[in-house]
């Protein structure tokens, strides 16, 4: 079975397994996305940077990359529970 969008586009059905695993990858992004906020401020907040001033911008580059990383890492591993919270509350119907 297909389902047609606007403009006559095929689009094939989603499967249960799927969906899930696209809610889970969602809520992981999300979870990613805040606690790179969350370094991000505790970096500027502290003055400057994790291991100096910050005055220099291949560094300051290099740490927020760095810093990304990190968070995806953490929300990849479990993180603060975010994710899953996301997942099941968007999983309630």
């Amino acid at each position: 079975m297909v389902d047609r969008i606007a403009g006559g586009a095929a689009v094939p059905p989603v499967s249960a397994h799927d969906e899930t695993a696209r809610v889970r990858d969602a809520g992981q992004q999300f979870e990613s996305l805040l606690l790179g906020q969350i370094l991000k401020s505790m970096r500027e907040t502290a003055g400057g940077g994790w291991m100096g001033s910050g005055d220099d911008h291949a560094g300051a580059t290099a740490t927020e990359m760095a810093e990304e990383q990190f968070a995806q890492a953490l929300a990849q591993s479990g993180g603060l529970g975010l994710a899953n919270m996301v997942v099941s509350g968007l999983r309630r119907e």
